[in-house]
C-alpha cells in the first residue's frame, strides 16, 4: 500500500499536478465526478440539499410504466438542462481536453451527465460516460438520439415525447435509478484502469459503485493513484497523493 501524501496548499498542488500529468507520465486515465463541475456552477444533485434529496427519485420501471412519472422526469430534466446550459467548462475541464488533444490522455471516465467534457473539447472516442448524458434524449426502443428542447412543447402539453422514427418512448440519455448501466462502458473503463500508469480521480467522493472500484483496480495493477477532492474518500489510503485544494484553481496556468 502506498504511503499517502496530503496536499492542502494551492501552489504545491499545482506543482504536483504538472508533475504527474507531465509528458513522461505514460498512460493517463482520469475519473471525474460532481466536484469538477460544481466549480462551474452545477450543483451536486446527490449531496444534502441537492435535487435528489428534495424529491423521490423516479425509478426506470416507473418511467416506462407510468405517464405521470414520465412527465415528472421530463420536468426535472428540463430544470437540469437549464442549469447545465448556463455553466461553462472550467480550468480542470480545459486541461483534460488539452491532454486529449495532445494524445496524452488514454481515457476520460466520468460520472457526470452535464456534457461539460464534450463542450471543453474532449472527443467522444476518449470519453466514457458511466451514468449517461442528460443533455439529450434517446429512444428506449431504437436508440435514436433526440434533442431535449425539441420535446419541451410536447411535455408542456401533458404528453410523453416519442421517437419520430419508431414511436418508442424518448427518455433523457441518463442511467436512471433501477436501470442497467452500460456494460460496454464498464468493461472499457475497467480495462483502461488496469492498463493505466497514472490514474487520477477528480471531484468524486468514490462512494458510488461501480465507479468507486476503478481506482482500486488501477492501484492494485500498479498505477500511481492521485485523488483530487476537497473531502476525504474511502479510497484515500490507496493513493500516493491526495489533493484537497479547489479543483478549478488547482488547474489554472497548467503547463506540463
Amino acid at each position: 500500500m502506498a504511503t499517502m501524501t496530503e496536499i492542502n496548499d494551492l501552489a504545491t498542488a499545482r506543482d504536483r499536478i504538472k508533475s504527474f500529468l507531465g509528458a513522461d507520465a505514460g498512460r493517463i486515465v482520469v475519473l471525474t465526478g460532481a466536484g469538477i463541475s460544481t466549480e462551474s456552477g452545477i450543483p451536486d444533485f446527490r449531496s444534502p440539499g441537492g435535487l435528489w434529496s428534495k424529491m423521490q427519485p423516479i425509478e426506470y420501471q416507473d418511467f416506462v410504466d407510468d405517464e405521470e412519472s414520465r412527465l415528472e422526469d421530463w420536468s426535472r430534466r428540463f430544470q437540469m438542462a437549464d442549469i447545465f446550459h448556463k455553466a461553462e467548462p472550467n480550468a480542470a475541464h480545459r486541461v483534460l481536453a488539452g491532454l486529449a488533444r495532445d494524445g496524452r490522455l488514454s481515457l476520460l471516465i466520468t460520472q457526470n451527465v452535464d456534457g461539460l467534457h464534450q463542450r471543453s473539447g474532449v472527443p467522444e472516442d476518449l470519453l466514457v460516460e458511466l451514468h449517461g448524458n442528460s443533455t439529450y434524449a434517446s429512444c428506449l426502443d431504437c436508440g435514436r438520439r433526440a434533442e431535449l428542447e425539441d420535446q419541451r412543447a410536447t411535455v408542456e402539453a401533458g404528453r410523453s415525447p416519442v421517437c419520430e422514427a419508431c414511436g418508442g418512448l424518448l427518455k433523457a440519455a441518463v442511467v436512471s435509478f433501477g436501470q442497467m448501466m452500460p456494460e460496454d462502458a464498464l468493461i472499457r473503463a475497467a480495462e483502461a484502469a488496469r492498463k493505466a500508469d497514472v490514474f487520477v480521480v477528480i471531484g468524486s467522493s468514490l462512494v458510488v459503485h461501480p465507479a468507486a472500484q476503478l481506482p482500486v483496480i488501477a492501484a492494485q495493477a500498479g498505477a500511481e493513484l492521485v485523488i483530487i477532492n476537497r473531502e476525504p474518500t474511502p479510497i484515500d489510503p490507496l493513493a500516493e497523493v491526495c489533493i484537497r485544494t479547489p479543483i478549478a484553481e488547482s488547474f489554472v496556468d497548467f503547463a506540463p
